[in-house]
C-alpha cells in the first residue's frame, strides 16, 4: 500500500490505542481522588454526570454504555451548555474537554460547580484545567501531543470508568480493562496489516454512503463512533441507529426509493455478544430487507471478553474503516477546516 496522506498521524495514533488504554488507566490509578470520595466526607454520591462534546464527548457515551447495567446510581450524558436541575452536591460530574476550551462544557461545568457537584475535569490545558488549579479539583492530564481529540477515546474513555471503580461504583471494571485492553492488542495488531478486514471493508464501501446499524447501548455507541469517524476522517455522510428502536420507525422507510438508494447506500451491521436474542433475530430480518434497497450489507462482529472489550473491538474496526477510506480517495484523515471555520464564526 501507498503511504497514505496523513499529516496528522491518525493512522500511528489507531495503533497506538492499546498504549493509550494502558496509559490513562494509570493516570487513572494514581489520581487523588480523596475531593470525591464519599468515605473522605460529605453526602454519598446519588448520581453521575458525563459531560463533552465531540471527540472529547465519545467518553461520556463510553462510560454510559458500560455503567449503566452495572452501576447502582444513574449515569447521565450531558452535550450542552446546560447540566439538568437534580445535579447537586450529591453529583459526581466528569467534566471532559481536550482543548480545555469547549463552550458548551464549560458552561455546563460552572452550573455544575454552582450547584455544589464533586467534579472531575479531563483536559490537555486550556481554560477548564486552569479552573481545576485554581479549585483544587482533581484533573486527569490528557496527552497535549495526541493531534486531535477523537484520537484520544481510550484517554478520555478510561479514566471515568476506573474512578468509578475505584468509589465502588463499578464492580468488576478492572478485569474488564485487562481484557479490554488485550483484545485491543490483537485487533490493532491485526488491521495494521495491508491485507485485513477493515481496509478490505473500506473497499466495499466504496464511494457509497454508509448506514451503520448497533444494537443496545454497547452497539449504539460503536455505531455512532463509527459515523463520527467516517464524518470526520473521511469527510464524508454517514448516517447510524439502534437495534430495537429502528424497528419502531426507520425500518418502515425502506418501502420505497429503493432504486435511488441502492445507488448511494451501504449498510453496516455491528454485532456483539450481549445481544437480547429477540434483538439478534431481528437483525436477520433487517437484512434481508436492506438487501434488496442498498448496495450492499455488511456485518462486523465484535470479539473479545466482556463487553468493554467488544466495544473497543469495534471502535478500533471502525477507527481503520474510516482512515482507510480516506487514504483510498487519496485525502489527509486529520484536518476538520469546516468545523475550525464554524468555530471562528461562532467565536
Amino acid at each position: 500500500m501507498i503511504a497514505p496522506l496523513d499529516s496528522l498521524g491518525l493512522f500511528e495514533l489507531a495503533a497506538s490505542l492499546p498504549r493509550q488504554a494502558i496509559d490513562a488507566r494509570r493516570v487513572a490509578d494514581e489520581l487523588d481522588v480523596r475531593s470525591i470520595d464519599p468515605s473522605h466526607g460529605g453526602p454519598p454520591i446519588r448520581n453521575v454526570v458525563a459531560l463533552g462534546m465531540g471527540g472529547s464527548g465519545i467518553g461520556s457515551d463510553v462510560l454510559a454504555a458500560i455503567a449503566q447495567p452495572i452501576a447502582p446510581v444513574p449515569i447521565v450524558v450531558v452535550k450542552d451548555h446546560h447540566v439538568p436541575a437534580f445535579v447537586s452536591a450529591e453529583s459526581l460530574v466528569f467534566a471532559t474537554s481536550f482543548s480545555g476550551e469547549t463552550a458548551e462544557t464549560l458552561d455546563a461545568f460552572e452550573m455544575a460547580r454552582q450547584a455544589g457537584a464533586r467534579v472531575v475535569v479531563l483536559s490537555s490545558g486550556g481554560t477548564l484545567a486552569d479552573l481545576a488549579r485554581e479549585w483544587r479539583l482533581p484533573c486527569v492530564a490528557l496527552d497535549p501531543s495526541i493531534a486531535m481529540p477523537r484520537a484520544a477515546i481510550a484517554s478520555v474513555s478510561v479514566p471515568p470508568l476506573v474512578l468509578l471503580g475505584r468509589l465502588g461504583l463499578l464492580p468488576g471494571i478492572e478485569a474488564e480493562l485487562d481484557a479490554a485492553i488485550a483484545q485491543l492488542q490483537r485487533r490493532v495488531a491485526q488491521l495494521g496489516d495491508d491485507r485485513n478486514p477493515a481496509r478490505e471493508l473500506a473497499r466495499r464501501l466504496g464511494r457509497t454512503m454508509p448506514l451503520i446499524y448497533g444494537a443496545g447501548p454497547l452497539g449504539a455507541v460503536a455505531a455512532y463512533r463509527w459515523k463520527c469517524q467516517i464524518n470526520e476522517n473521511a469527510k464524508e455522510p454517514a448516517f447510524s441507529n439502534v437495534v430495537p428502536e429502528l424497528n419502531h420507525n426507520e425500518l418502515a422507510g425502506w418501502g420505497q426509493h429503493g432504486d435511488m438508494t441502492r445507488q448511494v447506500l451501504t449498510a453496516v451491521h455491528l454485532r456483539h455478544d450481549f445481544e437480547p436474542s429477540r434483538v439478534a433475530r431481528s437483525f436477520d430480518f433487517i437484512n434481508e430487507t436492506q438487501q434488496e434497497v442498498v448496495a450492499s450489507v455488511h456485518e462486523v462482529r465484535a470479539e473479545g471478553v466482556g463487553r468493554l472489550a467488544q466495544l473497543f473491538d469495534l471502535i478500533a474496526f471502525g477507527d481503520f474503516v474510516s482512515l482507510f477510506i480516506a487514504a483510498q480517495e487519496g485525502l489527509d484523515p486529520g484536518p476538520i477546516p469546516v468545523l475550525d471555520d464554524l468555530k471562528a464564526r461562532l467565536g
